[in-house]
C-alpha cells in the first residue's frame, strides 16, 4: 500500500497540470501525454547525452517547458479557441498526433531507458521497502503541490489565475489580461509534466507513446478527484495508487489497472462530479 501511495503522488503531478488546464481554460487537452512523452524523452537526453541526473534536470526542464506550454497556448490553442468548441478538442487531438511522430522520427520505436546508480535501491520505513526513485517522487510532488498552492493563494498571478477561472468576462473588465493568463496556466500545466517526466524516468522505460499510458490513469484522477480540483488531483492520484497497487497484488500485476477502471465508473455512477468537484 505505501508504494502505491508513492507511485499514486506521481501519477497526482501528472493529473495536475491536465486538470488545472481544465480549471481556467475549460478545455480537455488532448495532447497532455504527448507533451509527458516529449518532456521525458528530454530529459533522457540530458542523462544520456550530457550525463545529467533527471531529478538536477527537473527545474530547467519545468521551466523549459512552461515556455513551451506558454507558446503552444498563444499560437495554436488559443487562436482555435475563438471557433467552436470542439476546434479545440481536434486541434489538441492533432497537436498529440504531430509531437508524438516527431518523437518517433527522432527516436525511432525503440523503447529506452536510463542507467542510474540509484535505481534499484530501497529505503527501509518499519516493515516495508520502499523504492528510493518512488521516495523522491513522493517528496518531489508534496513540494510541487506546496509550492503551487502558495503561487496560487499569494501572488498576483495566482489571484489573476483564479478570477479568469471564476468569472473570465469580470477579470477582463477590471484590467487582467485574460491571454497572458490563460497562457501562463497552460505554461505551469507543462511545467507539472516535465518535472514528472524526471521523476519517473529513473523507475520506468520512454517510447513515442510512454504519455498514452500515464493520460488514461490521469483522466481517472480528473474525473475522481473533480473536474479543475487540484487538491481532488492529489488526492485522486494517492488513491489510484492504492487501487493499482492492492489490484496488481491480489489480480496480477497484468490485470492491476482493472482496479482503477472499476473506480472510474463506479465514481460516475455515483458521484459523476469527482470527491472534491462542484456541484452543477
Amino acid at each position: 500500500m505505501l508504494n502505491g501511495l508513492l507511485t499514486g503522488a506521481v501519477y497526482g503531478l501528472v493529473a495536475l497540470g491536465l486538470t488545472l488546464v481544465y480549471g481556467v481554460l475549460h478545455i480537455i487537452n488532448f495532447a497532455h501525454g504527448a507533451l509527458l512523452t516529449a518532456a521525458m524523452y528530454a530529459a533522457y537526453v540530458a542523462r544520456a547525452s550530457f550525463g545529467v541526473d533527471p531529478y538536477v534536470a527537473a527545474l530547467p526542464l519545468a521551466a523549459l517547458f512552461f515556455g513551451v506550454g506558454y507558446l503552444v497556448q498563444r499560437l495554436v490553442i488559443g487562436p482555435a479557441s475563438r471557433g467552436k468548441d470542439e476546434n479545440i478538442l481536434l486541434v489538441t487531438l492533432g497537436l498529440s498526433i504531430i509531437i508524438e511522430n516527431l518523437m518517433l522520427a527522432v527516436f525511432r520505436s525503440d523503447t529506452r531507458s536510463i542507467d542510474v546508480p540509484y535505481a534499484m535501491e530501497v529505503i527501509e520505513f518499519g516493515p516495508a521497502l520502499l523504492s528510493y526513485p518512488r521516495v523522491i517522487g513522493f517528496g518531489a510532488t508534496i513540494l510541487v503541490g506546496i509550492a503551487l498552492f502558495v503561487l496560487m493563494r499569494f501572488t498576483a498571478t495566482g489571484k489573476a489565475i483564479r478570477a479568469v477561472a471564476k468569472e473570465r468576462t469580470g477579470a477582463a473588465l477590471v484590467g487582467i489580461d485574460v491571454a497572458h493568463i490563460y497562457a501562463v496556466t497552460f505554461g505551469i500545466g507543462t511545467a507539472c509534466l516535465a518535472i514528472s517526466a524526471a521523476l519517473l524516468l529513473p523507475s520506468f522505460y520512454v517510447s513515442p507513446r510512454v504519455g498514452n499510458a500515464f493520460v488514461l490513469v490521469a483522466f481517472t484522477i480528473v474525473v475522481l478527484g473533480g473536474m479543475g480540483s487540484v487538491v481532488g488531483a492529489l488526492v485522486g492520484g494517492l488513491v489510484i495508487g492504492v487501487v493499482e497497487s492492492l489490484s496488481g497484488l491480489y489480480l496480477g500485476e497484468s490485470l492491476g489497472q482493472i482496479g482503477i477502471f472499476l473506480i472510474f465508473i463506479l465514481v460516475l455512477l455515483v458521484r459523476p462530479t469527482g470527491l472534491f468537484g462542484a456541484r452543477a
